[in-house]
């Protein structure tokens, strides 16, 4: 296993990122387990949850599978979202932040967090505050790392300059949306990580699933599947530079010998500045087909044919609902 270092810290993490968000709802507790540890005995040792993710049951199952591995694993979590329906049970406010990770803390049953991340932006919160915050949580031993997820450019600039200002803990790294579908983050959020030493671990690199080969041109996709009506999170329909960019890679990792989400996966691993891609299995099956991503090696002309189907900086479609820096 290549282990990377996650961006400027020395800290090494492993090339794919274990997402845990399905676990503890549409993936059984005893399945979730048995998923983790496998995933770790294949040397995924990098593992993603939030205080949200299956209404904060995710941290419960994987507190569960961490009993007697603990420090087998570099262990993520985030704070932002509702967790609950008093006013500040959600945000990214100092008294938010602290309980947050208090009470992560106890549902993942560890005493500290390896990587805490502010899962999404907020506006209405001066960045200091929530900087402070962390910084607190650096200095008891809460927490070793701090960083964020959909994040921009120009807040993880403003973020730094506060660290400086005020002699704080800075971010470490950033978790965006990155896929064949959607390379936008290449215009400045990876110039901007690659010059500050921030570690990306992209979400989302198989493009919610439509990079996986399940889904076909003018067919219904399969029953229970994300985008079985034919159309993105978004409300957008998926459109026919959607289709081109799918079965043009599908043809790339059919030419390859790859299976098409493993080349997709190995796309995402082999870009300059990614850290760790994170996959987020539903099944057993599901993993050991991520994990062929490990064997696959991208090759000069392989990055050639992929930005013949889609231009660096590019996207086709509004896959997700884009929220960067507007909460």
């Amino acid at each position: 296993m290549n282990y990377k270092p996650l961006g400027r810290t020395g800290a090494k993490v492993s090339p794919l990122c274990l997402g845990c968000m399905n676990f503890g709802s549409s993936t059984n507790e005893a399945d979730s387990i048995a998923i983790m540890h496998c995933a770790l005995d294949a040397g995924i040792t990098f593992w993603d949850t939030a205080d949200v993710y299956s209404k904060t049951q995710s941290e419960v199952v994987v507190g569960k599978a961490l009993e007697g591995k603990r420090d087998e694993v570099f262990l993520a979590t985030k704070v932002h979202g509702k967790v609950g329906e008093r006013p500040n049970d959600q945000g990214n406010s100092r008294l938010h932040i602290i309980k947050g990770c208090e009470d992560s803390l106890r549902r993942l049953n560890v005493d500290h967090i390896d990587l805490y991340q502010i899962h999404r932006p907020q506006s209405g919160v001066p960045i200091d505050e929530t900087l402070r915050a962390l910084d607190d949580l650096i200095r008891q031993g809460k927490v070793r790392y701090i960083g964020t997820s959909t994040f921009s450019a120009y807040q993880l600039v403003e973020s730094l300059w506060e660290s400086e200002k005020w002699g704080l803990n800075r971010f470490v790294c950033e978790q965006p949306p990155y896929n064949l579908l959607d390379r936008r983050i290449e215009r400045e959020l990876l110039p901007f990580c690659e010059k500050y030493g921030f570690g990306v671990i992209p979400w989302s690199p198989l493009a919610g699933g439509m990079l996986t080969g399940k889904y076909r041109r003018g067919e219904q996709g399969p029953e229970g599947s994300r985008y079985q009506s034919g159309k993105f999170r978004s409300g957008e329909e998926v459109n026919d530079a959607t289709w081109n960019v799918i079965e043009g890679v599908e043809q790339l990792a059919k030419d390859k010998g790859a299976a098409m989400d493993a080349f997709a996966l190995a796309w995402v691993m082999a870009q300059k500045t990614i850290s760790s891609p994170i996959i987020g299995p539903k099944t057993m099956e599901q993993l050991e087909d991520n994990l062929k991503a490990l064997d696959v090696e991208i090759s000069e002309e392989d990055s050639k044919r992929v930005d013949g189907l889609i231009k660096p900086g590019t996207h086709v479609a509004e896959y997700y609902q884009a929220d960067f820096g507007k909460r």
